[in-house]
């Protein structure tokens, strides 16, 4: 009876150690080959309708989720006082091909000369942005390959390649200064990547989360 409980002990021991090796050699393999990360976001160049003059907002047909192409005339603002040869100066026209993703502007309202009245993006130029710890940055390159999973489509891999690695962490561009007295407690500083996708889905909402594993190997 002893011996079949050491038997049993030992099974049980083996089986330990090999669910802890397995463990590790994952580890190892994911750290040796790999650099992941769950902070990064799917990301686009936010691109504003702003007007050239000054005066009340007359007219302004977008709506958010409308695509518009560039030089599209979506609205004008009161002309009073213009010259007739400025009148073109009281039009709104798209600056890119694009989609309106945020109106800030009403009819009828104020606005300054360079306000913006709505925001575009242009959907065939998203990509991914991650933050890398600065203890992994060394290893990346341009150019590496990416695979990439959006929490927008649960289960799908899309693919990417590394287009640029920060110059700077983070944390350089905070508009917060640093401490200069007291207790100190060191932070891992994270660099910002921008990251290609091969293939531009469309459907692709900009700030929603990403998980990305770059092929360091």
């Amino acid at each position: 009876m002893q011996g079949k409980r050491k038997i049993i002990i030992f099974c049980i021991i083996i089986a330990m150690l090999i669910t802890l090796g397995g463990v590790g050699v994952y580890y190892w393999y994911e750290n040796e080959y790999f650099v992941s990360t769950e902070d990064a976001l799917v990301a686009g160049d936010f691109i504003d309708i702003t007007p050239k003059i000054s005066g009340s907002l007359l007219e302004c047909n977008v709506k958010e989720g409308e695509t518009l192409v560039k030089d599209q005339i979506v609205g004008h603002m009161d002309e009073n006082g213009i010259a007739d040869e400025n009148v073109n100066s009281s039009l709104l026209r798209a600056p890119i091909n694009g989609l309106i993703i945020k109106k800030e502007a009403e009819e009828g309202q104020y606005i300054p000369a360079g306000s913006t009245i709505a925001v575009m993006v242009d959907q065939e130029k998203i990509y991914i942005t991650a933050n890398i710890e600065e203890t992994k940055v060394e290893k990346l390159k341009e150019g590496q390959n990416v695979d990439i999973k959006i929490d927008q489509f649960e289960g799908k891999v899309f693919q990417g390649k590394v287009e640029n690695i920060g110059k700077a962490s983070n944390s350089a561009f905070s508009l917060l200064p640093s401490s200069s007295g007291g207790t100190f407690t060191k932070v891992v500083q994270k660099v910002p990547v921008k990251i290609k996708l091969e293939e531009n889905d469309t459907k692709l909402l900009p700030g929603t989360n990403a998980d990305i594993k770059i092929h360091i190997k």
